[in-house]
C-alpha cells in the first residue's frame, strides 16, 4: 500500500510511531495529484512547494518528541470558500478573480495549529451554489457528475489527493459529494464548527465539516473544527471534544429510525436495497428499528429555498449589480430569482422552520438516530439535467440531491453519510444517519460499528 492510499487514522499512527514521516506521506500525494489531477479537476490550485516546507517542518518536529495531534504531518484539501491568509479564494468564480485572503478563517487556523499540511484549494460548485461541481469529474467514473457544491474535496479524498478535507454543506453539500464518491463526510450541528472566514451562501444554513474516507477520519477532524468562535454570530458555546469512536461494534439498546414516509419516496431500487440492507446490519448489531414519520414533508422543498435564495441574494446583491457577467448563467439565474422573493415568502419559510425544528425534536425523542437514503441515486452522466421516475415525475437533478439531504440544514441537526456499497454500474452508494442536536458521538459511533462489519473500502480509480 502506498502512502496516499492510507487513512487519516493510519497514518497518524503511522507518523506517531515513526514508521512513516510527513514528507514521504506529502510526497506520496503530491505524486498521486499530479497523475490523477488532470483527469479529476479537483483542486483550483495546488500549493506543493509550501506543502512540502510544512512536511519537512512537520518532520523536524517530530524527530524531536513534538507530536501535536494526530492530525501531525497529514495532507488536507480545503474548499476554496475557507480563506487562507495569503492565498486567494476564488469561490469558483470569475468574480473573485482578484480575491486574496488577508487572515486565516477559524478552520483553516485550527487546523495549521493541529499539524495539518494544506495541499491546496479544491473546486466548488461556483459559490456553492449548485449540486454537481461542473468543473470537477466523478472519482469512479469521469463522465458522472461529481456531486455539489463540495465536489472537488469529496474527489480528493476519494482519488487519494488528499488524506482529508473541508467541505461547506447548506442543502447536501458534504454529503451529496461524499455519497457519490464513496466517501465519508460529516455536516455538523449548526453552530458546532465556527464559519468565520469562510464565504457564505446562506447564513441561517451554512455548515463546515470533514470529508475523509472513514467515520473514524471524520471524529478526529471534528476534534480539532470544534469549539466556541464568537466572530461567527450562530457558534455554539459548547468546548472542543473528542469524538473518536469506540471499537465495541455492540449497538444494543440504541434505537435507529426507519421512515415510513419521505426518505424512501422517488429512491432508486439499488439505492433502497443497498440503504436497507445496511440498516438491516445495524439491526443486527443489536440496534432497535423504530418507524417513524417523518413530519412536514411537503414544506422541506419550499423552507430549503425560501431560506437560501434570499440569503444568497442578499449576500451577492453588490456584486449581481456591478458584475453580472462574470457568473455563471446557473447561479446568475437563481440569484436574480431572488430579488423576486418578498420578505413574506422568506418569513414565512422562518416561521416554517421554527415548527419544523420543534416537530423533530419531538420525533428525535423517539429514536437516537434516523438511517436513510443520503441521496435518492448514484452519480448521473454529466450532461444529464434531469432524472424520470417510475410514475413519471421529472426531477431535476439539483432538486433531487437537494431533496434528502435539506431536512438536516433547515433544523440544524447532525448528518453523516456513510458508504454502503455500488449500483450495478459501480457507482457508490450512501447511508445518511441523522441525530439530535449536538449528537455527533452518537452518529459516529454508530457509523463506525457498521464500518467495522465491512470489507475496507479501496480508493476510486477513473483517474
Amino acid at each position: 500500500m502506498e502512502p496516499y492510499e492510507l487513512s487519516l487514522a493510519a497514518a497518524a499512527d503511522a507518523i506517531r510511531a515513526r514508521r512513516l514521516s510527513p514528507v514521504e506521506l506529502v510526497d506520496s500525494v503530491l505524486d498521486r495529484i499530479e497523475e490523477a489531477e488532470p483527469h479529476l479537476g479537483a483542486y483550483v490550485t495546488v500549493t506543493a512547494e509550501q506543502a512540502r516546507r510544512a512536511a519537512a517542518y512537520a518532520e523536524q518536529e517530530a524527530a524531536r518528541g513534538r507530536w501535536r495531534g494526530p492530525l501531525h504531518g497529514i495532507p488536507m484539501g480545503l474548499k476554496d470558500l475557507i480563506d487562507v491568509a495569503g492565498m486567494a479564494t476564488t469561490a469558483s468564480s470569475r468574480v473573485r478573480a482578484e480575491h486574496r485572503a488577508t487572515a486565516d478563517s477559524t478552520v483553516a487556523a485550527r487546523l495549521g495549529a493541529a499539524g495539518a499540511i494544506l495541499l491546496g484549494k479544491t473546486h466548488t460548485h461556483e459559490f456553492a451554489f449548485g449540486l454537481t461541481t461542473p468543473q470537477t469529474r466523478n472519482a469512479w467514473d469521469r463522465g458522472r457528475v461529481a456531486g455539489g457544491s463540495s465536489g472537488g474535496s469529496a474527489v480528493a479524498v476519494a482519488s487519494g489527493t488528499a488524506t482529508f478535507a473541508l467541505g461547506t454543506d447548506t442543502g447536501g453539500s458534504i454529503r451529496v459529494p461524499a455519497a457519490l464518491n464513496g466517501v465519508v463526510g460529516l455536516k455538523p450541528t449548526y453552530g458546532l464548527v465556527p464559519r468565520h472566514g469562510v464565504t457564505s451562501l446562506s447564513w441561517s444554513l451554512d455548515h463546515v465539516g470533514p470529508i475523509t474516507r472513514t467515520v473514524e477520519d471524520a471524529a478526529l477532524v471534528l476534534a480539532t473544527l470544534g469549539g466556541h468562535d464568537p466572530r461567527d454570530p450562530a457558534s455554539l458555546s459548547v468546548p472542543a471534544a473528542d469524538y473518536r469512536p469506540g471499537a465495541d461494534t455492540d449497538l444494543t439498546g440504541l434505537r435507529v429510525g426507519l421512515p415510513r414516509s419521505y426518505y424512501f419516496d422517488h429512491v432508486h431500487p439499488q439505492v433502497e436495497t443497498a440503504v436497507r440492507n445496511a440498516i438491516g446490519q445495524l439491526e443486527a448489531l443489536g440496534a432497535q428499528l423504530v418507524e417513524v414519520d417523518i413530519p412536514m414533508t411537503r414544506y422541506i422543498r419550499a423552507t430549503q429555498w425560501g431560506l437560501m435564495v434570499p440569503e444568497a441574494g442578499a449576500y451577492h446583491e453588490a456584486g449581481l449589480r456591478t458584475v453580472p457577467e462574470l457568473y455563471q448563467e446557473d447561479v446568475r439565474i437563481l440569484l436574480e430569482a431572488s430579488e423576486m422573493m418578498s420578505a413574506g415568502d422568506y418569513l414565512r419559510a422562518q416561521r416554517s422552520r421554527t415548527l419544523m425544528r420543534a416537530e423533530w425534536s419531538r420525533m428525535l425523542e423517539e429514536v437516537d438516530v434516523i438511517a436513510a437514503p443520503g441521496v435518492p441515486m448514484t452519480a448521473v452522466g454529466a450532461a444529464e439535467e434531469t432524472v424520470t421516475w417510475p410514475d413519471g415525475t421529472i426531477e431535476s437533478v439539483s432538486d433531487a440531491y437537494v431533496r434528502l439531504c435539506a431536512p438536516a440544514n433547515i433544523t440544524g441537526v447532525p448528518a453523516l453519510t456513510v458508504p454502503v456499497g455500488h449500483d450495478a454500474a459501480g457507482m457508490p452508494i450512501g447511508m445518511q444517519l441523522l441525530g439530535r442536536p449536538l449528537g455527533e458521538p452518537t452518529l459516529l459511533r454508530v457509523g463506525h460499528a457498521y464500518e467495522q462489519t465491512q470489507p475496507a473500502r479501496a480508493l476510486a480509480t477513473a483517474a
